[in-house]
């Protein structure tokens, strides 16, 4: 069987699997509630579960107290945009063409995530799931292709951009990015609520996100719920209020002070939603996940990737590893390691799979259910390869899912590294001629990726506008 032909076999059954559960009928008689936790540029090791020693996160860690955690937990892109299109959608977004960053033209139908693509929200909205979007888009924002109340989201509280400023009194724009993209106008912009411009927030923009999250599952209790609490914390700006500030004044570096705080916020924000889901005695059967959208960039928000290599941007560890746990009660048992390696696509086919009644599964999905790997020790961890691409660096990587080997390809020289034995990446195996075998076999298999991929990028960055800009501006004047 060609390389190609199996993978789209491997997708054919991700699937059935998405439609079936491996065959498993649930035990629960009313579907589970759903709530994704994604935060902004956090370091690797800045949760307590992954042994963070100078912020405590006692409400992020309970979810991998009370269910499980993935110490190989990965995203799909190393900075958010394509990221985020990777985990609503359940499918590399290289798929589509979504291979940058998108500039928020409001006007543009094409800047952002194509209509080919279907959301989690849209189809858990085939599934009878009240839906709801509290904090960061980034996915794109004309406003009838790619808003996320034309994406399946019922209820959407936040911004479109890629970033926002903290304080209300920051938010003097009415509308997202102005004609030329520039960031600092989109970190001013109002919130809004569903496409309507919200003119008297007056809360510190994470507690926002955390009070209007509490608020949608104290209204929907009463039925299957869809939650995508997606935090801009800690991105920059660093800014925190007082309350969080306080308790980090034993932190002398001012950078992680703030940084702390921020991620304090957050923490709290998590401990008022799963306290919530407790008064209501829905905390056994809601699905919860909590993951960052890539690395920490350390020299921008003081973040920690611990000894991982890299960070946001780069395609080493401390790029795409991130901190990642799961809690289901009902399912999952408490204080469990799942240490083969897992990705953001896998939390769509989870939730696929694991419904209990009737989805509609647009496309081929590229994750796998974790229930039963998680919950069956006997049961091995699929065999499968993680693939990532940076289309504008030709810089591409493949890493065994049952094995410990990662290569990247790129321009200036290709690596290999043994992860298990070097998860700092310090030891490019390629320079001994070492494990020669190992490196075939992952580019033949990177090789067969490219080829179901977009051919390029669906749509230009913020650098090819500028440069777009520039040319245009050049020809005015040369025609005065």
């Amino acid at each position: 069987m060609n390389a190609i032909l199996l993978k789209s076999t491997i997708g054919l059954v991700v699937m059935m699997v998405a439609f079936t559960g491996y065959g498993q009928k649930s035990s629960n008689t009313k579907s589970p509630n759903i709530i994704v936790i994604l935060t902004d540029d956090m370091g690797n090791n800045d949760v307590g579960f992954n042994g963070c020693q100078d912020i405590p996160t006692p409400n992020i860690d309970r979810i991998a107290d009370e269910g499980v955690k993935f110490p190989q937990g990965y995203v799909t892109f190393a900075v958010c945009g394509p990221s985020r299109a990777g985990l609503i959608t359940g499918r590399y977004q290289s798929r589509f063409g979504f291979d940058r960053t998108p500039v928020f033209a409001p006007s543009d139908p094409e800047m952002g995530l194509p209509k080919t693509e279907q959301t989690m929200a849209e189809m858990l909205k085939t599934a009878g799931y009240r839906t709801m979007l509290s904090g960061k888009w980034h996915v794109g924002a004309h406003a009838e292709v790619h808003h996320p109340n034309k994406r399946g989201f019922d209820e959407f509280f936040g911004f479109l951009a890629g970033g926002h400023r903290y304080f209300p009194q920051d938010w003097t724009f009415q509308s997202e990015y102005d004609a030329e993209g520039n960031e600092e106008h989109g970190y001013r912009t109002k919130l809004q609520r569903n496409g309507q411009v919200i003119e008297n927030e007056t809360e510190y923009l994470t507690d926002a996100f955390s009070r209007e999250a509490v608020n949608f599952v104290k209204d929907n209790k009463d039925q299957p719920f869809f939650l995508y609490l997606a935090y801009n914390a800690p991105h920059t700006p660093l800014q925190a209020t007082e309350k969080y500030l306080d308790r980090f004044k034993h932190i002398a570096d001012e950078k992680r002070r703030i940084y702390a705080a921020m991620v304090s916020a957050v923490d709290d924000g998590v401990g008022r939603l799963l306290d919530q889901l407790d008064a209501l005695g829905i905390a056994e059967n809601t699905m919860v996940f909590f993951l960052s959208d890539n690395g920490g960039p350390k020299n921008a928000n003081a973040s920690d990737n611990g000894i991982l290599r890299g960070g946001k941007s780069t395609w080493y560890e401390g790029g795409i590893r991130v901190p990642f746990a799961m809690r289901w009660p009902a399912k999952i048992k408490p204080n469990q390691v799942y240490y083969a390696p897992v990705i953001s696509l896998d939390i769509f086919s989870t939730v696929a799979a694991n419904l209990g009644r009737p989805v509609k599964v647009k496309n081929k999905l590229d994750g796998i259910d974790l229930v039963p790997v998680v919950t069956r020790p006997e049961k091995t961890a699929p065999d499968r390869t993680l693939f990532w691409r940076m289309y504008d660096r030709d810089l591409y990587v493949a890493r065994n899912g049952n094995g410990a080997f990662k290569v990247l390809t790129k321009p200036n020289g290709n690596e290999l590294y043994n992860l298990d034995d070097d998860v700092s990446e310090k030891n490019n195996l390629l320079k001994s001629g070492k494990n020669r075998e190992a490196y075939d076999a992952l580019v033949k298999e990177l090789e067969a990726w490219k080829k179901e991929m977009a051919k390029e990028p669906a749509f230009l960055g913020l650098a090819e506008l500028k440069e777009y800009w520039e040319i245009q501006r050049q020809k005015k004047q040369n025609n005065k």
